[in-house]
């Protein structure tokens, strides 16, 4: 029987130093005032070229990111290895516009498959839409392409071209990709893509994941349509089952533009979602492959279950766990203890082109009711147990 309270297993790899910084991390962003402060000092003291460079790598972003390049988190992902851990390498530059820079960004997640191909503690790579495209063009082609100019058109074609080119070296190195899912409002034209490259690359195995967000209401609906299609079309179906990260956002747009939410009426709604999907998906596991992105102990726990329910193994490599690197090590490492396939996603990059992605995970352990306190009282255990012995 899995025990996520088993915090000697969950922290065995981190010492005695890496819990005491975990322990005031996750103290500061427990306080939304503190959250807000950090944001604009940050951002304020990279602008102004302050010397915080060193300060912030030694600290929020050595909790939360394998280090500034792919070399640089080898390290991390070996770390993890020895504890029956993967590593998803997750290339965390975001808001970029230029064409130069969009195409810099499909050159680094390439570069992520070719280490995953030759390097068996990487079963997958994954990637934004937003990191390789315009927003405005994703935005635009939501409802249609039909209503795209020319240069438009052509933008968006040079948007399919590039996710093409991913899916394409993702099929050839046998490796999987995670395509993640993004705002309501630009999420049809990825949807729209993501099943256009399911139908091309995943005709023996899922190699193109889509992922979806169970906080939207609309989503097993979607899920059921995806797995009718593609039983229909002869092709297998990949997906990453998340919660979702743009609750307030979405929500503020909706009233804003006087449309109905597409959020879920409140967190139990998104959980009974959540826990819904993986029963479809695992009553469907001959054709869907699954990625389960959770930190909820209590959708983990229902996962093993479906499994034992359905007799498949734990290490069925159709069905994997995930977690952010740096937190709910009290799930990945005991799952993996217990011969799941589990998953740690390491975000890497240059410091300060990281530090949006930093600033926003920060924000989303203050929002999320009890990550902070749970992670604090599984740290303050565990040093507990340390010091009697």
């Amino acid at each position: 029987m899995i025990s996520f309270e088993n915090t000697e297993v969950a922290f065995r790899g981190k010492s005695d130093k890496d819990l005491k910084r975990a322990y005031w991390l996750f103290k500061l962003v427990g306080s939304t005032s503190m959250v807000r402060f950090g944001k604009w000092m940050t951002n304020f003291a990279l602008k102004t070229r302050m010397p915080v460079k060193g300060i912030i790598k030694r600290t929020i972003f050595k909790q939360f990111c394998g280090g500034v390049s792919i070399k640089d988190s080898i390290d991390t992902s070996k770390q993890l290895a020895e504890r029956n851990v993967k590593t998803i390498l997750d290339y965390s530059v975001e808001g970029k516009t230029s064409e130069d820079d969009l195409d810099n960004t499909l050159n680094e997640i390439l570069e992520t498959i070719k280490e995953a191909r030759q390097n068996p503690n990487i079963p997958f790579a994954v990637f934004k839409t937003t990191g390789i495209a315009t927003f405005e063009i994703l935005e635009k082609a939501n409802d249609s392409i039909d209503n795209l100019s020319e240069s438009e058109l052509n933008s968006y074609r040079r948007i399919v071209e590039r996710i093409d080119e991913i899916c394409s070296a993702a099929k050839d190195a046998d490796v999987p990709v995670f395509i993640d899912a993004e705002e309501s409002w630009i999420q049809d034209t990825i949807d729209r893509i993501v099943t256009e490259m399911s139908e091309k690359y995943n005709q023996r195995r899922a190699i193109v994941y889509n992922t979806l967000q169970m906080y939207r209401h609309d989503r097993i609906t979607f899920l059921n349509e995806a797995i009718a299609e593609a039983e229909q079309n002869g092709y297998y179906l990949g997906m990453k089952l998340v919660r979702g990260a743009y609750m307030e956002k979405e929500r503020e747009r909706a009233e804003e533009k006087g449309y109905p939410s597409p959020i879920q009426p409140d967190k139990a709604s998104s959980d009974r979602d959540f826990n819904k999907a993986l029963k479809i998906s695992i009553d469907h596991i001959d054709r869907v492959s699954i990625c389960a992105g959770t930190h909820n102990e209590e959708s983990s726990l229902y996962l093993t279950e479906l499994m034992k329910e359905h007799q498949i193994t734990n290490d069925d490599p159709r069905i994997y766990f995930a977690q952010l690197l740096g937190m709910s090590d009290h799930i990945s490492f005991n799952l993996a203890d217990h011969g799941y396939m589990v998953a740690k996603y390491v975000p890497y990059g240059p410091i300060k082109e990281v530090m949006p992605y930093l600033i926003r995970r920060a924000e989303e352990n203050t929002s999320v009711a009890g990550q902070t306190s749970r992670e604090l009282s599984l740290i303050m255990k565990e040093r507990a147990r340390r010091k009697k012995k």
